[in-house]
């Protein structure tokens, strides 16, 4: 079973080799030449011994089918550059899409790609597509990335037009915090281009190649803060005016004209966000671009995210809905079907007014009638009237006597008294979280909110070879008896399969073999109602999804077998 969102492509892009400022030299179609992405930034392809030896050093004899530590099977190659090769793989263990770097291991740049990988997969952040593995085997070195199937590249983004401002502000936002999070680490991208930045189905912006693409490509820099700075800011820009800022064209955008030098993006198209406008050129700072402004430069991503922060925010383009066109009444109401037409081809339209119906029970017999239907009316109400009061007095007597409070059977009701949930967390003992920081939306007493699951291909029943399943924990503040467990979910369909465990803590990773099983519910409706043959003293429980029914795609998801829960709820 593969998970819809759990893989990116991270490959070494040759689109778009022109630099990220006006001061970079020009670098070759191939790559192999010294590549400069700022006045101060060096290429040790092209000014080292070592560099030299990259060029001639041969990338391993691969092929489609060849595996990697018997694990990754190699698809595709992607790209094959400056002794180094970029594939789509399938990492057969775990039965998902990877992305792979292969380059021998007596390249120049072997060590410090294996560095760069290690260091990226230590960050941790979701932010950034992840590195997986980072290993030397024998003769080769590779490095295996996450694969995003679902996701955009910017620059495909971008081909279809330029972005709205809201979108303009998500991009420069996420990135920039993203980007200020890995400079804190002492991480650096150094090759932040509309090709290293992809856009997910539910709208957030992923980084691709962090630190690992300037190392495959020799890459490095004094000033790496400033370099990355310039380089969103660059990304704003295209994001406003669908032009790159520089003169030159590269991601399939058309460059500005020569000579104009680097005019602000509400001068280029009209209708530009002003503010945002601001912020690129503070971002690009650019051979005084800047100095007409009253803000000063953004240097660092850290800078430049504050700046975005103190901006007002910009709201989301509100929904529009077209407005019905008025009802017409066809030709055939009007009485003009089957008429004859004149001579300019239109219809002869009927002269003679339609006669009005007569007025109901005028005569005599007609009041009769009418008396003798109200005369009805009344006595059904009276005789309804007394049957009611009748009833409510029983069931008054009923509760009253000690001796009607069990049911037939003898068995005494439950009260039915719900429970207070204290706290709540997700639940996954695999590692692999969904949403973790909605869980406390599933009690909230606001069904508008829930917790989702991510998409996934196969159902309704999860693949255990892959994913055993999907789930929530609950604090009750103390040992509580429950007896039912109402779970509010969010899509409908064939079928969500529902089971409930007493848990010995909150924790995410406790196993279900040491938990206790209260009980399940399968059903294809809104809600899934638990009902304990036995009632359970506990005071944490685990909500377990199993089976999740299929939906197409929303605002935050694709397509896919997934499932939300609006609301949960425990009764004594």
């Amino acid at each position: 079973m593969a998970e819809r969102s759990t893989a990116a492509v991270d490959v070494a892009d040759t689109s778009g080799e022109e630099p990220l400022t006006a001061k970079a030299g020009q670098a070759t179609g191939d790559g192999a030449e010294a590549e400069k992405v700022s006045s101060t930034e060096t290429d040790t392809a092209g000014t080292d011994d070592k560099g030299a030896e990259a060029t001639d050093s041969k990338p391993p004899e691969l092929h489609s089918g060849h595996k990697l530590a018997r694990r990754y099977r190699l698809e595709e190659c992607v790209t094959r550059l400056d002794g180094f090769s970029s594939w789509r793989a399938v990492d057969e263990k775990l039965r998902r899409a990877v992305g792979v770097h292969v380059l021998p291991a007596d390249h120049p740049r072997a060590r410090p790609v294996l560095s760069a990988a290690r260091a990226s997969a230590l960050l941790g952040d979701p932010r950034f597509v992840q590195v997986l593995d980072a290993v030397e085997d024998n003769d080769l070195v590779y490095v295996v990335h996450e694969w995003l199937p679902d996701a955009t590249e910017l620059a495909t983004v971008l081909a279809n037009g330029p972005l709205e401002p809201h979108d303009a502000y998500q991009l420069v936002s996420q990135v920039s915090q993203a980007m200020a999070a890995a400079h804190r680490e002492g991480l650096s991208h150094l090759r932040l281009t509309p090709s290293s930045v992809l856009r997910t189905e539910s709208g957030q912006y992923r980084i691709r190649g962090l630190a690992v693409m300037a190392a495959l490509r020799g890459i490095s820099c004094e000033h790496p803060q400033r370099t990355d700075t310039e380089a969103i800011g660059a990304l704003l820009y295209a994001a406003l005016t669908q032009r790159w800022p520089y003169e030159n064209d590269a991601y399939g955008l058309t460059g500005l004209p020569k000579g104009v030098g680097l005019i602000a993006p509400d001068q280029v198209r009209a209708g530009v966000h002003r503010g945002l406008s601001e912020l690129a050129m503070r971002a690009l700072v650019n051979d005084g671009a800047t100095a007409s402004r009253q803000e000063p430069a953004c240097t660092t991503p850290d800078e430049l995210a504050k700046a975005v922060a103190a901006m007002p925010r910009i709201r989301p383009p509100e929904t529009a809905f077209s407005t019905p066109p008025p009802y017409q009444r066809t030709g055939y109401q009007q009485g003009s079907y089957g008429q004859p037409r004149g001579h300019n081809g239109q219809s002869v339209q009927a002269t003679q007014p339609v006669a009005a119906p007569p007025p109901p029970l005028q005569s005599r017999t007609g009041k009769a009638l009418k008396w003798s239907v109200s005369a009805l009316l009344i006595a059904a109400l009276g005789l309804g009237s007394w049957q009611l009061a009748d009833t409510l007095l029983k069931r008054e007597n009923d509760q009253d006597s000690p001796g009607n409070s069990q049911t037939a059977g003898g068995a005494t009701k439950p009260d039915g008294k719900a429970i207070k949930i204290v706290d709540g967390a997700e639940y996954y003992p695999d590692g692999q979280p969904q949403h973790p920081d909605e869980a406390r939306d599933t009690y909230d007493r606001d069904p508008s909110t829930y917790w989702r699951s991510k998409s996934y291909r196969e159902g309704p029943d999860l693949n255990p070879a892959f994913k055993k399943g999907v789930g929530l924990v609950y604090d009750l503040g103390s040992k509580q008896r429950i007896s039912t467990a109402s779970i509010g979910l969010h899509y409908t369909g064939d079928h969500t399969t529902v089971t409930l465990y007493a848990a010995d803590s909150l924790s995410p990773s406790e196993p279900l073999s040491s938990m206790q099983e209260l009980g399940t519910a399968k059903t294809s409706g809104g809600t899934a109602k638990v009902t304990l043959k036995t009632p359970a003293k506990t005071r944490y429980v685990v909500v377990w999804i199993t089976a999740m029914p299929y939906s197409p795609q929303d605002t935050y998801s694709g397509a896919g077998y997934k499932q939300g829960v609006t609301e949960v709820s425990f009764t004594s």
